[in-house]
């Protein structure tokens, strides 16, 4: 599949090298956000993102035609890693990243796999607890709602 091709939606999971907990340092977990919303702006997707303590799973739902979130998780890595080899040398990203395309009918459970992933990890009872969960270009509690019932 060619970077510049366009795709609707997918789930990528990205992890830290050697499964390192760098995703318990809040200044790194909110740089991180600010560069994927950049990226968001400049590559035209919105979507819904839940960081753990040693990888990020990010669900990206293209807006328009010109959409590419393959290409924005290539860029999101080559822009962080920049960032944590200068600012958190200890830690870098694992070289690959696992993606899967979502068909529109299996958002649903892309999305209540993603939420769910902190309390499936004992980290909280219930997922709106968890402080590194939310969503980019979208209100999430809204965009839940119009998914309907479980």
């Amino acid at each position: 599949m060619s970077l510049t091709a366009a795709i609707d939606s997918a789930s990528f999971s990205l992890c830290i090298a050697g499964r390192k907990q760098a995703f318990l340092d809040e200044v790194l977990v909110d740089t991180f956000i600010s560069v994927l919303r950049q990226i968001a702006e400049k590559r035209e997707f919105r979507g819904i993102y839940c960081v753990m303590p040693d990888h990020l799973h990010l669900i990206l739902l293209g807006i328009n035609e010109q959409s590419d979130v393959l290409r924005a998780v290539v860029d999101f890595k080559q822009r962080s890693g920049y960032w944590l080899k200068h600012e958190r040398p200890i830690f870098a990203w694992q070289k690959s990243f696992h993606d899967h395309l979502i068909r529109a009918q299996e958002l649903g459970v892309h999305v209540r796999y993603v939420l769910d992933n902190p309390v499936r990890k004992g980290l909280v009872r219930e997922w709106r607890e968890y402080r590194f969960i939310g969503a980019i270009g979208m209100d999430l509690e809204t965009f839940l709602e119009g998914m309907g019932p479980d």
